[in-house]
Order: C-alpha cells, then structure tokens, then sequence
C-alpha cells in the first residue's frame, strides 16, 4: 500500500453512494489524482442494490435502533416465508432506495452529456395506480381493486369510471397544470402557494375527492399534505415528461438496481479516467493540516494506511433534517403480477414499474386503526433484473411512525388480493427496515465536504445535482467549469444505439 501513501491526492472520496459516485463521473476528465474507498464491500452506498445473501447480512448489522440520527438505516429484519420458492442469492437484485427518474430530469440529460448513459439500460415506468378497499356493502362481494389513473387528456376521455362532468373540471386542471408557470396562470396560485394542494384542487377546479387523490398520487408526496406550489410543478414534471422518449409513459427505472447502477456506471467512469478504487476500506480519521504551504487533509485509512489529500469527500455523520423517517418493506413475490404491467396505450414500450398508492385510511392495522398517511408501492417486474422470472419485487414505504411496519405487512397483502391471478399470490421473502432521510445538501468545513443524505422522495430530486456540482467546484480549479459533466466519446459508438429500452 506504499503507493497510496507516496502521492499528495487530489481528491479523497469517502463512500460510494450516489452522489459521490456522480462526483466520480464530473472528474473522471479532470485528469486529477482521485482515490474512492468504500467501507461497504460492495458499491451504492445508501442507494446498493444486494443480492439475497448481501441482503441478509446487511439486515443483521442494521437490525438495531439507530443511535440517534448517526445511522440512515435501522430496525432491519429479513422474513423468509418460503425458501423453497426462492432461486440463487445473484438472482435478485434488491434496491435499498429505488426511486423513478422523469424523462425531464436533469440526471437523464447529465448522464447524456457525459455519455453515461450508453452503459445504463433505462426501462419504462408504467401505470401509477389508486388502492380502492373493498365496498361496505356486505351484500355486494366486492374485492379490493386497483383503478389505473388517468395522467393524459387522451386517458381522460377514454376512462369510463369517472362522470362527464368531473372529466371536464379534470380536463381544466390538466390544461392549467401544463402552463401554471406562466405569466396568466400565476395570479391564480401563486397567493396560494404554501396552502395544501388538495384544497385548490377543491375550490379551484371543484374536484371531489377521489380526484384529489389521483392527483396526489401523482405527485408522490410522502405524507399526502404537498402544498401548491410543489404540487404543481410534481404534476407539470409528470405531465410534460409524458411521451418525450415514448409513447404511454414519463419515467424510466435503470435496470439492474435503479440508482445503484447509475453509481456504479459513475464509478466506472472514474476508474477509467485514473481513479483508484478500494472497497472495505474506509477512513479512521482525518485532520486539516498544512504541507509546502498548502492546506492538506491527513487521512488515516481503515487498514492503518496514512495518506495526504488537498480535499476530501464523504457522507455527513448525522441527517440535518431529523425525525424525517420512513418505514420500507421489500417483499419477493412468487408470481409476476402480469396484470400489473400491460401496456396502457398503443406503440408503448411494456412497462417493467407500476405505482400503486394506498391513500390514508384505505387500509388498518392489527387493531383496526386506519392509516394516517399514504402508502405506495412500487411493483417490478423480472425485466428489472432484480428477481427471476416467473416472480416480481414490490417495495413499500410509508412515513415512520408507531405501527408503519403492520400497515405495510397490511398493503403487501391487500395488494396480493387485488391482483392476484389463478393462484393466490404470496411473499416468499420480506426485508423490513427503517430509513432516516436528509435534503442532500453539501456543507464545506477547511478543505472538507460532507454530503447530507438523499430526501425521502420515490421519484429522483433534480436537487441532488445541485449539490453534486458544488462538490465540484470545491474539488476543481475555474478552468474545469466549462467541462461539468460534458464529455465528449471515449471512443466510436452506433449513433442508432438507444439507451431507453423498447
């Protein structure tokens, strides 16, 4: 290890989460000196994607409660049903954070520019789906059922469930939502902006409250109580991504992981520009110090390896956001939930994600209490790469409180009625955990950086970037501006080659 400790680096990265991973991939021509250690033996940080044994051991060390906000993750445990149902521990993929990418993100359009994206297969997200409980009506035998929701005019005027008239105050609103930002359509929010959307939905457009709820689900607000201004500009995000890299969806899901392929393809870059890689190392220490009359950062390696850095990178040791909390359930089905992902209109792509939403109150615990906030549920198929054929994942969250873990043990199963086919679909393994989320920020102290940990969103936050371009103006001189994250080819590649998958 005498090389790591004969060189100044330019750049220590601690951690291999996403937004290290994309600060990997902005200096990956920067030609600087980069090493990037991970304490975890396997790539992703927050955001890994883990086979079932990664899986399993992952689960024990979080199993405890988390000491304070000094942990993202806590009060983990695995729930094997039935191991004869399931294949090979490398067969199943299992995402820790997934989250749907806009066709009209900002990270599609850097990964682009950097050419990122030829090494990332993007699957298409499908249908977004409301959770309708069974009727009270004892005489009318009537199951739990799922109710696709109308996001395009075209879906308005086809949709046989919803009256002429509310289509037409429906229609108004998603007139309005695609130019809410202009200068006409201000007037009419922008006093209203911190209020809850629900409540302009309301007076503004007269929507009942099954249509609020389709309209909230498609903003995937975590506690159902988005206010208007955020909720117009997550329903405007959906609405115009609609169709721009096909027909019949707006987001895209990477396959093999989600966010945790984009980190790897990230390090990837980085390795190939000149980085050095370490995994099961990580840092003991670090202390500012000065060296031929230049800042430096001593950094003492987890393996007792001393080395000299001008800046260093890592994770912030505790969440600046405390108490924002979820619970997740990750469940392993044992059948592919083909109803789940047919294709909604013609020429599109089949989905491999669909959304389901379970609006608060629409299911209860062991004790009959209704839930108090949503619940949502993200179905993948095998085309994910996360689970054999023939079975299907689904990830549930719901903000944490003292009975989130029975009501997600209560969706996975209200789920599993609404769309079970010939044979009553069942879990065959569920990952139970708990989450501490943070707003991504990048807060500088001397000559190190400290990335606070990602928001609780289920669709990606363009806001990360943000923070991830600052981490590089503080690792690069000015010269670098002009080159953030816009790469020219490595070498040849088929123009015709597309990276969205059809």
């Amino acid at each position: 290890m005498d090389f790591l400790s004969d060189k100044e680096w330019h750049v220590v990265i601690s951690g291999t989460g996403l937004q290290q991973s994309l600060l990997a991939l902005a200096l990956s021509r920067s030609g600087k000196n980069v090493l990037h250690v991970d304490a975890n033996e396997y790539y992703g940080g927050a955001e890994a994607a883990l086979s079932l044994q990664e899986a399993k051991a992952w689960a024990e060390k979080h199993a405890g409660k988390a000491r304070g906000q000094h942990a993202p993750f806590s009060a983990a445990r695995v729930a094997q049903e039935d191991a004869c149902g399931l294949a090979a521990s490398r067969s199943y993929s299992i995402a820790l954070a997934p989250q749907l990418i806009h066709a009209r993100s900002e990270l599609l359009k850097q990964l682009v520019s950097s050419k990122a994206f030829r090494q990332v297969e993007f699957l298409a997200v499908g249908s977004f789906f409301i959770f309708q409980p069974p009727s009270e009506d004892a005489s009318s035998n009537h199951k739990p059922r799922l109710s696709r929701i109308p996001s395009t005019r075209e879906d308005v005027f086809t949709n046989t469930t919803i009256p002429t008239r509310s289509k037409r105050m429906l229609m108004k609103f998603l007139k309005f939502v695609l130019e809410y930002d202009s200068e006409p359509h201000l007037e009419r929010w922008k006093q209203r902006e911190a209020e809850p959307l629900v409540e302009f939905l309301r007076t503004e457009f007269q929507l009942d409250s099954e249509l609020q709820s389709y309209i909230v689900t498609l903003t995937l607000s975590i506690d159902g109580q988005i206010s208007v201004g955020a909720g117009l500009a997550a329903i405007n995000r959906h609405l115009s991504s609609m169709g721009m890299f096909g027909a019949g969806f707006a987001a895209v899901y990477p396959k093999w992981g989600g966010l945790a392929e984009v980190a790897q393809v990230g390090c990837r870059a980085g390795a190939v520009g000149g980085a050095v890689y370490m995994l099961g190392v990580g840092i003991s220490s670090s202390q500012n110090s000065t060296s031929e009359g230049r800042g430096t950062v001593g950094i003492t390696l987890s393996n007792n390896v001393v080395i000299k850095s001008r800046t260093l990178i890592q994770n912030a040791e505790t969440s600046s956001l405390e108490g924002v909390r979820l619970n997740r359930l990750v469940a392993i089905i044992n059948q592919p939930l083909s109803s789940m992902f047919e294709v909604a209109v013609d020429n599109a792509p089949t989905p491999s994600t669909a959304v389901v939403a379970f609006p608060t109150g629409s299911v209860s615990d062991e004790n009959g209490s209704p839930s108090q906030y949503p619940i949502y549920a993200l179905v993948h198929s095998s085309d994910t790469g996360e689970c054999p054929a023939g079975q299907s994942v689904v990830y549930l969250s719901i903000v944490a409180h003292s009975t989130s873990e029975q009501l997600l043990d209560a969706a996975l199963l209200s789920l599993m009625s609404a769309v079970s086919e010939a044979e009553p679909a069942q879990s065959i393994f569920r990952l139970h955990y708990a989450q501490a989320c943070g707003n991504a920020s990048f807060i500088v102290e001397d000559r190190t950086g400290s990335f606070d940990w990602l928001p609780a969103d289920l669709a990606f936050n363009d806001a990360v970037l943000e923070q991830v371009q600052q981490a590089w103006k503080f690792t690069a001189s000015p010269s670098d501006e002009e080159t953030y994250m816009t790469f020219d080819d490595r070498e040849s590649f088929d123009e015709d080659n597309d990276a969205f998958d059809s």
